[in-house]
């Protein structure tokens, strides 16, 4: 039986919230692990804090956005490669750097962990993302912060509502009305939201209670936002 295959972005804010949250991540291995019979894993690490503090200072040194992107890619892959470590022999060795890289790794490795594959301007690693779940025909999970999408951010507005299902078209709108920065904090950035809109890819949000992730795979009720139709 082909199994199908999922990409999931793993939020840097969760990899490395300010430290590395090795409680987090042994809870995001053990479920991964629980379904990889069932799925093949392509796993995209975003940059977190130290993306941050790194596009921050060159910011403040008057560097332009282009450097400033490269400096967060060069974190998603630290990130990548940190998380081979944690998964061991089942995951991929090399970080890939284009998507021919990820296919050859997926047929010996699963999961296979990536970063950024290449520098695209106005993009974060969800925009890779997106692009690999088009790539692969794949479902795509967006893992953050938050338990879903909200008509504000919930983390600063107790009044924010939750919204379980959204169309590609409104997301791709509300994603538009947010300005592109490096490290932004949006649950996808504003490509990642037209290249799921423009190819119908079916989308889910999850927050950092692995618990809907794992109910999400076992095809059982989840608490998360669903972007599709």
């Amino acid at each position: 039986m082909v199994r199908k295959t999922i990409v999931i972005s793993l939020g840097g804010s969760l990899i490395v919230p300010e430290r590395i949250d090795i409680a987090f991540l042994q809870n995001f291995k053990k479920t991964i692990n629980k379904h990889k019979n069932k799925y093949r894993f392509v796993i995209v690490t975003g940059g977190g804090s130290v993306a941050r503090k790194y596009i921050k200072a060159l910011k403040q040194a008057g560097k332009n956005e282009y450097f400033q992107s490269l400096s967060g890619i060069g974190a998603t892959r630290m990130n990548a490669r940190f998380l081979t470590y944690l998964f061991g022999k089942d995951a991929n060795k090399g970080i890939p750097h284009d998507m021919k890289q990820v296919a050859r790794l997926l047929r010996k490795n699963n999961p296979v962990f990536c970063g950024a594959l290449r520098y695209a301007k106005k993009e974060t690693s969800d925009a890779t993302s997106a692009k690999l779940a088009r790539f692969f025909d794949a479902d795509f999970i967006n893992l953050t912060l938050v338990s879903g999408l909200y008509t504000k951010n919930p983390l600063k507005y107790k009044n924010a509502r939750f919204i379980p299902k959204i169309s590609w078209q409104d997301f791709y709108i509300k994603a538009r009305k947010i300005k592109f920065k490096p490290g932004q904090h949006f649950v996808l950035d504003q490509k990642a939201a037209e290249i799921i809109k423009r190819y119908k890819i079916r989308t889910f949000i999850l927050g950092k209670n692995l618990k809907n992730l794992d109910n999400l795979l076992s095809e059982k009720k989840f608490k998360g936002t669903v972007v599709e139709g």
